[in-house]
């Protein structure tokens, strides 16, 4: 029953194993706590647990590394990087809206908080949180796959 509720949450039989596993785990460290009334639910309500704070690890970490990779594109050191980024970074803002560009440049360059782009472009957060996730994504995407290629 755990190991159908872990696979069907993260969609991955090795996720789900470990998933199943790390139940297992809380429930032997709370032994003396839990209570052995209707254990099917207690086991069911751990392994969706267990399971969501796995997705939403892996979302941190992916944020994570995104903004690592708009960090590494906003403080870019060679001349040779810098060509390259630039020419990249044509592409991506092509896709984009002009203001787009300023928002990314107060934010990854300027360190400008969210609040203070918001302010200055007179957009709310939520739109310059979901301009930057957009630039980000097709970003990780284009320049992704670009630095992948140049790393081969």
């Amino acid at each position: 029953m755990v190991l159908r509720r872990c696979r069907r949450l993260l969609g991955d039989e090795d996720r789900a194993l470990d998933a199943m596993q790390e139940v297992f785990v809380r429930v032997i460290r709370s032994s003396r706590s839990l209570r052995p009334e209707y254990p099917s639910s207690l086991l069911y309500r751990i392994a969706t647990n267990v399971c969501l704070n796995m997705i939403r690890d892996d979302a941190r970490r992916r944020k994570a590394a995104d903004e690592d990779l708009m960090t590494r594109i906003a403080h870019a050191g060679s001349d040779g990087a810098r060509f390259e980024l630039s020419e990249a970074l044509d592409r991506l803002f092509r896709r984009h809206a002009p203001s787009t560009r300023e928002i990314a440049v107060m934010r990854y360059l300027d360190g400008m908080s969210l609040e203070e782009v918001a302010r200055e472009c007179g957009l709310s957060v939520s739109g310059v949180r979901r301009r930057l996730r957009r630039l980000r994504d097709d970003a990780v995407v284009l320049l992704g796959k670009d630095s992948a290629e140049g790393e081969a």
